[in-house]
């Protein structure tokens, strides 16, 4: 098990700027950064290509055994990179039809405990953050630092409708709001690892902020906490 001090657990709504302080998080501290978000989309990607259905969990299960997943956490604030079946699969994740079928995909009991073993096994050298919807209350429930990243639905859905915009889609706020609101519903009430708040997490609201501040008050958290930046002197 890696040290407590050196990881950092984010967690919180879609939308809500886990990612973002995540990475600032990552950059800062020179540790590796691991969006868990992201395969769970692979896994969804596949699971679309291989037209099963994703309310199948069997077939889920059965796919995952002979599914060729590999993900490289980023450094130094920069992203994850995702492969499947040895092709670089980062940039194809968040299509309309990804993100309409994650959240059924990954509500799946098979999915789950694949998933988190490999992202455990990913931390096990420690000096990680990484981020997600069950990270301080299910994959690395010993982190020295856990936050649970809020915001406002309708910021939320500004903010994703800008995301869509940047890749040349379009779509009215109101039904990215409702969209969001629909996620949020199947992650919190989900029966295997739901999106939860852990009791120890220290509670981030991102409303009206600019990441820099948003980043300013995590890094105080963290270093409160003890984290230390890599390769700072430590008896780690």
């Amino acid at each position: 098990m890696p040290h407590p001090d050196t990881l950092i657990a984010i967690d919180g709504p879609a939308g809500a700027g886990k990612s973002t302080l995540a990475r600032g998080l990552s950059a800062h501290f020179h540790y590796r950064y691991l969006d868990t978000g992201a395969m769970y989309r692979a896994v969804t990607l596949a699971c679309l290509r291989r037209d099963i259905d994703p309310e199948d969990g069997q077939a889920l299960a059965n796919m995952l055994r002979s599914l060729n997943l590999q993900v490289i956490p980023g450094h130094d604030g920069q992203p994850s990179r995702v492969f499947v079946d040895g092709e670089d699969v980062t940039g194809l994740l968040r299509t309309p039809a990804v993100n309409d079928a994650v959240s059924v995909v990954s509500r799946h009991q098979a999915v789950r405990e694949n998933l988190v073993a490999r992202q455990q096994a990913l931390a096990e050298s420690g000096y990680m953050v990484m981020d997600g919807r069950d990270i301080g209350t299910k994959v690395l429930p010993w982190a020295r630092v856990k936050i649970y990243v809020t915001c406002d639905l309708q910021e939320r859905a500004a903010r994703r409708q800008a995301d869509l915009a940047a890749s040349g889609a379009t779509k009215e706020q109101e039904r990215v709001a409702e969209e969001l609101r629909r996620r949020d519903l199947l992650d919190q009430g989900r029966e295997i690892d739901p999106l939860l708040q852990a009791d120890d997490a220290v509670v981030i609201d991102t409303t009206g902020r600019e990441p820099a501040d948003v980043l300013a008050e995590a890094v105080a958290v963290c270093t409160a906490k003890g984290i230390l930046a890599r390769g700072e002197g430590s008896a780690l």
